[in-house]
């Protein structure tokens, strides 16, 4: 049977080239991808000695469809991200909120055998998503999952709305450009001053280096605060500028307990609320406001090697990523 390369998890910690079967034909709405670029996550690296195909910020072109498509055909431009499948007839995929199906398919845990650090995959034609013109494949990777969650976290805001961003990183870049795009006042808040003129040309309108601070000040109280830095903050910082009946969104992935002091909470009306990638519709939506307003992720790339990829995963760990990395087939 035909197979394709892919780039696998290995008990060493540095992931190992191998190959996956590809069916004669596709069936059902299954799609096969050409993949042209991938995005190198930060959840890539929890699965780095996982037996499994790594990768869920990819990009491809369409090469064969299975009988059931309906809109995809050879040559399109697609991507998908963190979650690839899901039941399609509970609550949650009715109303459109299929990320938190009980059955879905996610990155990790689901489809071991394909991924984006791969020369091909497969995926159903449901959850894949056309590349809008005015993104090339390489910015358009890291907004599979990167850009997702951080415009997934936006949904509901106002423009009179002041949106807080904490981290200046992989996460933390694209927020500020959404939120700027959408009308917010902008107030970003990192340890030190070292990326305060990155952060004010991608849209933000104030910035805030918190190290050593005894108290904060901002123009007006945040709306909406995205967590994306790996550090948890100092709460008893924060709380004071947050708004009444404010939001914290929690949205990068670290280990440990997320501890907020009570009565900062209680007093101000203010909620912690979890949030994951977008939903299929809202991931449409996210590609089209960022091909609408021109929003690309800051990227370096990297060749899709044994070498290319360890050396790009050494560089996320180490926290020398500006600002994604992206990985290329040769």
């Amino acid at each position: 049977m035909p197979s394709f390369t892919v780039f696998k998890g290995h008990e060493s910690g540095v992931p190992k080239q191998s190959t996956t079967i590809k069916p004669d034909q596709l069936t059902g709405d299954n799609v096969l991808i050409r993949v042209t670029a991938s995005g190198l996550c930060g959840t890539d690296l929890h699965y780095k000695g996982t037996d499994m195909v790594l990768g869920h910020e990819g990009v491809g072109i369409v090469e064969t469809v299975g009988p059931a498509c309906h809109s995809l055909k050879r040559g399109d431009h697609v991507g998908w991200g963190y979650e690839v499948d899901s039941c399609g007839h509970c609550i949650e995929c009715l109303q459109g909120t299929e990320i938190f199906c009980p059955d879905r398919a996610m990155y990790g845990t689901s489809n071991l055998d394909q991924g984006s650090f791969a020369s091909h995959a497969i995926w159903r034609e449901s959850f894949l998503y056309p590349i809008p013109k005015g993104l090339s494949d390489i910015d358009a990777a890291p907004l599979q999952c990167g850009g997702a969650t951080t415009f997934s976290a936006l949904q509901g805001i106002k423009p009179s709305d002041t949106v807080g961003v904490m981290g200046v990183g992989g996460l933390g870049h694209l927020a500020i450009q959404f939120a700027a795009k959408m009308g917010c006042h902008v107030v970003v808040l990192s340890g030190s001053e070292r990326k305060k003129a990155e952060a004010l040309q991608l849209g933000a309108h104030e910035f805030i280096a918190t190290k050593d601070a005894k108290k904060l000040e901002v123009s007006s109280p945040i709306n909406r605060l995205l967590v994306t830095a790996a550090v948890p903050p100092d709460w008893e910082l924060i709380l004071p500028i947050m708004a009444p009946q404010s939001a914290i969104y929690p949205l990068s992935v670290s280990s440990g307990n997320l501890e907020i002091p009570y009565m900062g909470l209680i007093l101000q009306g203010i909620s912690v609320q979890g949030s994951l990638v977008a939903p299929r519709h809202l991931h449409h939506k996210m590609l089209d406001f960022a091909a609408q307003h021109q929003i690309k992720p800051v990227v370096e790339t990297f060749p899709m090697t044994e070498q290319g990829i360890k050396e790009a995963m050494d560089r996320l760990e180490r926290g020398e990523i500006t600002y994604r990395a992206v990985l290329i087939p040769e």
